[in-house]
């Protein structure tokens, strides 16, 4: 007897995100050419229910280029699986021909050259357009907003996240979770979601004093005769990798149990489908979907993993929609007697040159961007290679921050987050809205200290644990903190305390002594009261000095791996 699991696989396998589209190196008017709107949403409609999937857009309201990331290592039972497999690897794994448009949109390799021939992805006014185009073949589907969407950009610190409130409500989703949105801090986000035309979603946010659920832990949606329960997962580690002061109100947490016990609440109310709306992170959605039961489809967010087909773990699927507005997913199903009965799936990659943007969407953001047209556009300086964050270590964006904090701050070693957030830059001008692009935040300030050496390593063990610990439970922070003016080696396989050696004061090369004390510059503490100037002044000063960046590779940390 073939079970449900194989059914899914075997019967109604996802579709490729570009099957078939491969085009080699082309210039960047035959990539054009060859790419149609009606290419990229083409899909053949299947079952009686669809559901719309975007996340971790981080304000990008207008197309930007985005590099996916060239190291992302994964320990445990995470080894070797998506979303830890980069690169050519990757593209083997799905079957992508190097060079084509799906190898340029899903992975790194030759990404400047690709970038040049195949245009910048995303864009709100695009993601609008293929929104419409799917709501037109299927009336009812439901859009859901995974979260981190008001922040990360120039327009959004500068409302306060209003601007993205209007783009949401415009493109009409129907519910949330968040992330980032909590850093506006409680009475902000209060105000925010009295805004909303859909509800912000959490099962597991709790009023801090008296551990009692704070928001609306799901909405049941009815469409097509069918009731669809969407449970909201607010990221779980909210008071830890971001600053708790700021909505002392809360608690948060994975509440393994709360989630199943909103999932039981649900199936007791008869809806025909569960949806799990989440923020926890790929690794973490994956455990989840093993422990606990009755849950039909988890949209992933938080870990920007763009994954071309769904990962199929019991009777669940986890469908992983990128981040920065380049792609949406599209998820057909089949649902019959209260039951997922099979799935088609498509992960749309909105390439700007080749969507049309929606007009009523264009004129809103041209509306909102508009009183800071020049500010945006100044140019500040230039590159002369590629920027780009999102890997497990340092990128070359992150190299330049550092860079700026040592030099502004007069520093001796730099520390700057390990956040996924931020646009990629091919070489030419840099203006303020591409750094606000990898600096925008409500705590930016750039701090100047003394640390011994003897903390710099625990800080640097306590990071690598929130990211390499077995159990994605304890993973609780981004990608690993990048450095400046530090070298080291790291064994991510390693036992907790044990994976930091060889760290290195790079300028003189001597050995970083755990009893001396070294001056650290920084920014984005989770500490109140912290003082210095905001992270995007210091790199701007730093670039109106230079002039003239040129990117270099990083040579000052060495990976062991197995």
């Amino acid at each position: 007897m073939i079970s449900r699991r194989e059914m899914l696989q075997l019967g109604l396998a996802s579709s490729a995100a570009l099957a078939g589209l491969g085009l080699g190196n082309p210039t960047r008017a035959f990539a054009q050419q060859a790419l149609t709107q009606d290419q990229l949403l083409q899909f053949d409609d299947f079952g009686n229910l669809t559901l719309i999937h975007l996340t971790d857009t981080h304000a990008h309201l207008k197309p930007v280029w985005f590099r996916e990331p060239d190291t992302n290592i994964g320990v445990g039972e995470a080894s070797g699986r998506v979303p830890h497999v980069v690169g050519d690897a990757f593209q083997k794994m799905f079957s992508i021909r190097p060079g084509s448009p799906e190898a340029y949109a899903l992975t790194y390799p030759d990404f400047q050259n690709l970038a040049a021939s195949y245009g910048r992805m995303g864009g709100f006014d695009r993601i609008a357009t293929v929104v419409k185009s799917i709501r037109a073949a299927r009336p009812g589907a439901i859009l859901l907003d995974g979260g981190d969407t008001w922040h990360g950009s120039y327009t959004s610190l500068k409302t306060r996240g209003e601007d993205m409130v209007r783009v949401m409500n415009l493109l009409g989703s129907q519910a949330m979770t968040a992330h980032w949105e909590f850093t506006f801090g409680t009475q902000r986000v209060q105000e925010l979601i009295g805004m909303m035309n859909q509800p912000m979603l959490g099962a597991n946010i709790f009023d801090a004093e008296w551990d009692e659920p704070a928001f609306e832990p799901s909405k049941i949606i009815e469409t097509n005769g069918l009731r669809v329960g969407v449970v909201g997962q607010a990221f779980p580690y909210l008071p830890i990798a971001n600053p708790g002061w700021l909505f002392p109100e809360y608690s948060f947490g994975i509440r393994e149990e709360r989630m199943q016990q909103v999932v039981d609440d649900l199936r007791g109310q008869g809806v025909d489908l569960v949806v799990c709306l989440s923020h926890n992170g790929f690794d973490v959605d994956h455990k989840m979907a093993g422990r606990v039961s009755g849950i039909d489809v988890i949209l992933s967010g938080h870990t920007h993993d763009a994954i071309p087909e769904p990962v199929v773990v019991g009777d669940t699927i986890i469908i992983a929609s990128g981040s920065h507005g380049k792609f949406v997913s599209r998820v057909d199903l089949d649902v019959r007697d209260g039951r997922m009965m099979g799935f088609r799936h498509k992960l749309i990659p909105v390439f700007s040159d080749v969507i049309e943007p929606d007009s009523e969407m264009a004129g809103l953001i041209d509306e909102i961007r508009a009183p800071y047209e020049s500010e945006l556009s100044e140019v500040i300086g230039k590159s002369e290679g590629l920027l780009y964050r999102r890997g497990n270590f340092n990128g070359s964006w992150d190299d330049l921050i550092c860079d700026a904090m040592l030099s502004e701050r007069d520093a001796e070693i730099a520390l700057s987050p390990g956040v996924r957030w931020g646009a990629s830059l091919l070489p030419g001008d840099i203006t303020r809205e591409d750094i606000h692009s990898v600096t925008s935040m409500t705590y930016g300030e750039c701090y100047r200290t003394e640390m011994s050496g003897e903390m710099l390593k625990t800080v640097m063990e306590d990071v690598a644990d929130n990211i390499f610990n077995e159990d994605p439970y304890y993973q609780q922070g981004g990608d690993m903190v990048r450095v400046g003016g530090l070298g080291y080696t790291i064994d991510p396989y390693a036992s907790i305390g044990n994976r930091i050696t060889g760290m290195t004061l790079l300028k003189d090369g001597s050995a970083i002594d755990p009893a001396r004390n070294y001056v650290v510059a920084g920014w984005a503490s989770v500490n109140e009261g912290t003082e210095g100037p905001q992270i995007w002044d210091v790199v701007e000063n730093y670039l109106r000095r230079q002039g003239t960046v040129s990117p270099a590779p990083n040579r000052a940390i060495r990976l062991l791996t197995d």
